[in-house]
């Protein structure tokens, strides 16, 4: 599927935990206000059965209970959530905004209480008769049945939410996604670009319309827009990179009718995203190791296990090449194998030099990575262990830990 701006826009309020809820009420109050259509459908015996007198005990304890039950979920939530990011970084905070289980459990408690308080209400003014009574307790058995679903889940989910081991493993899985994606098309689909290209002659400058990271590039946009008039464009950054307002976003050969709606293709915004960055997952492994080697915190253990999961993330990837150009009007600056061992590595190198068993691990996984079938990581990772070694000769002040570490290398 092509990834273009109204795609994101549509999957960034899918991951919204407000959006979420917010659909979760609507589904709500619609079906509450829609029950006296099912009227013709109720037989006359079932009436005495489940009518008012038998559901309106259930929504008076569903409305009771839903309101403290989501009010206890969102502190726990929040709670969680703050303290992975005190134990892991910042960033982590917004990853685990987007848990979708989450998201839906607290949806689903919110929509019962909406559902249960607008049935009372309802009830309350006449609106409903005893057959839309009957639809209405058929309503409370499923919103039940939804709630003890949604508690299950939420027990479950109860017992990882927040902790070191369910935050790793979300930032794992969100580093893997995008490096693998970027890597199958290293740029976005257009030509790469190398490393040592120069402005093409006469080109004009797109300017960035506003300061922040560049969160995204809608290629098919741009590419329909260049093919307008026949002109191409060679990318000054890619997704991932912050740009202050003026900035060129790229560099225009030929003529463009409207630089602003081409600049309209280019998202950016306050925060770093990994929807095109495939580096940004691999940087937030590195600052949970790096924070959890801080003299507060003091946890080599966690470093170690982001040492493993970067070699494995790292190990699973290879770039495809000769693919044919999707947008073969836009130059892309391409994805390098030495900014990911850098992102992954270098500063983790530079806080743990002193700790014995975590560089030791370091070298370990970069030698592996150095067997790489990508040439390019190969060589970066030979030169990132040479980067260790060097460090730790330098921090490590027992001769014993120097000889250990060389026997590693």
């Amino acid at each position: 599927m092509k990834r273009t701006k109204p795609l994101l826009m549509v999957r960034r309020v899918a991951r919204n935990l407000a959006a979420r809820v917010l659909f979760g009420a609507l589904v709500a109050l619609a079906t509450a206000s829609l029950a006296p259509l099912f009227d013709p459908l109720i037989p006359e015996e079932w009436q005495d059965r489940f009518g008012s007198d038998a559901v309106m005990p259930l929504l008076n304890i569903l409305a009771t209970t839903m309101l403290t039950v989501t009010t206890f979920s969102l502190s726990v939530m929040v709670q969680a959530f703050q303290t992975a990011a005190s134990q892991a970084t910042p960033r982590a905070y917004r990853l685990h905004l987007s848990d979708t289980t989450t998201q839906t459990v607290l949806a689903t408690f919110t929509g019962a209480f909406l559902f249960s308080l607008t049935a009372i209400v309802m009830f309350r003014a006449g609106f409903y008769s005893e057959s839309a009574a009957v639809v209405v307790f058929f309503f409370t058995i499923l919103a039940i049945a939804a709630i003890v679903l949604a508690i299950l889940r939420w027990i479950d989910h109860l017992s990882s939410l927040g902790s070191m081991d369910d935050t790793l493993s979300k930032v794992e899985e969100r580093a893997r996604e995008p490096l693998r994606r970027i890597l199958a098309q290293p740029a976005l689909g257009g030509v790469p670009l190398s490393a040592d290209a120069e402005i093409p002659s006469g080109a004009t400058a797109l300017p960035a319309p506003s300061g922040g990271y560049l969160q995204f590039i809608d290629m098919n946009a741009l590419s329909d827009a260049l093919a307008k008039t026949g002109a191409s464009i060679t990318l000054a950054r890619a997704p991932g990179e912050h740009v202050l307002k003026g900035t060129p976003l790229g560099w225009v050969l030929g003529e463009i009718d409207d630089m602003a709606a081409l600049a309209k293709t280019f998202t950016l915004g306050e925060i770093r995203t990994n929807e095109q960055d495939a580096r940004f997952g691999i940087v937030v492994l590195n600052e949970i190791a790096v924070r959890a080697l801080s003299p507060g915190i003091n946890d080599p253990g966690t470093a170690i296990d982001v040492l493993h999961r970067l070699s494995r993330i790292l190990s699973e990837v290879d770039p495809t090449h000769g693919i044919p150009a999707e947008f073969p009007r836009i130059e892309v600056p391409v994805l390098r194998a030495g900014d990911l061992i850098e992102d992954g590595f270098a500063a983790l190198i530079r806080a743990g030099a002193s700790h014995p068993e975590v560089v030791g691990v370091a070298v370990s996984e970069l030698a592996q990575l150095e067997q790489s079938e990508w040439d390019e990581l190969a060589t970066a990772a030979r030169s990132m262990r040479g980067y260790a070694l060097r460090h730790a000769k330098h921090a490590l002040e027992i001769s014993d830990d120097r000889r250990d570490l060389a026997r590693r290398s």
